[in-house]
């Protein structure tokens, strides 16, 4: 009845994962409930995504989706888990990250040059997003990299398990040309299946953060990307930027480490979603770089300078966490070295940042789900909505660092984690 999942532990070859994930789907989609099957989690103290509080309620899982919220041990089922040891919610939703970015053999970050094809980011995205679904995110979305497709493609056809990908498959930037031709490379990406489009009005922190797109640009490719009916995230670090992107009607803004702390009105007045990172992206290129550097733009100069961002970060992330009316959304901007980590970043959110629990929980479910055009899917415990759910050792009201301990894992009403807590000796 308790069916035992293994936890990533030190490093596991993609190709060990892709025959995990080929095993677990062998009798039913990976990221998918048995048909015909019902599950009934058992839980005293649940977090419904929103900012309340259900106690002592069974939920009951059918077809993938929670069928009812009745009174704890009324409800009977095929499968039974009894959760009244730890805290259940809504599975996390991660709305930056990069999931197909790895390191290869020989150590260093992935370069296409060492093995140029699709099969192999996927493997490695698959290894990452095994990683990433123990860990709790149960719907996260990558930005930049059209090789993302064939991963995503795996996923919803449930062969392989992970969270559910939503990808921008590319990105614009100043080079990507005129106005005209930026709305007919959004339409383009649109045409992919591309789920939102990713701007990069500035370069990378690394480079020092100088906006280097014009109004007309981003006009051109979040005015089109809201025609193609897509949001788009904007990777920016200035004020000047800041305030481009919101007068074009851009969805989100991702970083914004040079941002003052007055800028926080621009998000309060625009109702922009805020993705913005405070360590877990730090604390992977510091412990990593010398693995990142030589590929591509990276050196060691560069993360010098990222690394001296990160105050700016922090206070900018603190002086929103205080401003009634700002969004602030999960966002990690994992990438290689940092697959499956994802909640460490959370956790820093209420421990550095200041933010409120709740605020935080509901920061990675029902905002998330949000900003996503996904609140009526998921995000929340609430009938009728996907079956994500996830289960903390510990209350993390009280315990911010129970955030991070995330010891059970249900997607799409499939079991994929069911670890005792620690308390009940595991």
């Amino acid at each position: 009845m308790f069916d035992r999942l293994p936890t990533p532990t030190g490093r596991w070859p993609a190709v060990a994962v892709m025959l995990a994930c080929v095993c677990a789907g062998a009798s039913a989609p990976a990221s998918s409930q048995p048909a015909g099957e019902t599950t009934v989690l058992r839980g005293a103290h649940i977090l419904d995504g929103r900012g309340e509080v259900l106690a002592d309620r069974d939920l009951v899982v059918r077809d993938g989706r929670i069928a009812e919220i009745v009174p704890r041990g009324t409800a009977r089922g095929d499968r039974v888990y009894d959760l009244t040891a730890v805290t259940v919610l809504p599975g996390y939703i991660d709305t930056h990250v990069h999931i197909g970015n790895h390191f290869d053999d020989d150590g260093k970050v992935h370069r296409q040059a060492v093995d140029p094809s699709v099969a192999h980011v996927t493997l490695h995205g698959a290894e990452n997003a095994f990683r990433t679904l123990m860990n709790g995110i149960t719907t996260m979305q990558s930005l930049g990299s059209p090789r993302d497709a064939e991963l995503r493609a795996w996923i919803d056809r449930g062969e392989i398990p992970g969270p559910r990908l939503l990808s921008s498959l590319g990105a614009v930037n100043e080079n990507t040309g005129t106005p005209d031709e930026i709305r007919a490379y959004v339409r383009g990406r649109a045409a992919a299946g591309a789920d939102v489009i990713k701007v990069f009005a500035s370069t990378s922190i690394r480079f020092g953060g100088v906006t280097n797109m014009t109004a007309a640009q981003l006009e051109a490719a979040c005015g089109e990307a809201t025609a193609q009916g897509l949001r788009s995230v904007v990777h920016l670090h200035r004020s000047d930027a800041l305030r481009m992107v919101a007068d074009a009607g851009c969805t989100q803004v991702e970083h914004g480490w040079m941002l003052e702390p007055g800028d926080v009105q621009v998000f309060v007045d625009s109702a922009m979603y805020l993705g913005n990172q405070i360590d877990l992206l730090f604390r992977n290129y510091a412990e990593r770089g010398d693995r990142y550097a030589g590929v591509g733009g990276y050196t060691m100069e560069g993360f010098a300078t990222l690394q001296a961002a990160r105050p700016g970060a922090l206070e900018f992330f603190q002086a929103a966490a205080r401003t009634p009316g700002v969004r602030i959304v999960y966002s990690t901007d994992a990438n290689a070295g940092s697959h499956g980590s994802n909640t460490d970043e959370l956790v820093a959110y209420v421990e550095d940042g200041g933010q409120d629990p709740m605020d935080a929980v509901v920061s990675a479910t029902s905002l998330a789900a949000e900003s996503l055009g996904m609140e009526d899917e998921i995000g929340a415990i609430a009938t009728g909505f996907e079956a994500d759910i996830i289960a903390l050792d510990g209350d993390p009201l009280s315990d911010p660092a129970a955030l991070g301990r995330v010891v059970f894992v249900m997607r799409g009403g499939r079991v994929h984690r069911n670890d005792p807590p620690r308390a009940s000796g595991g």
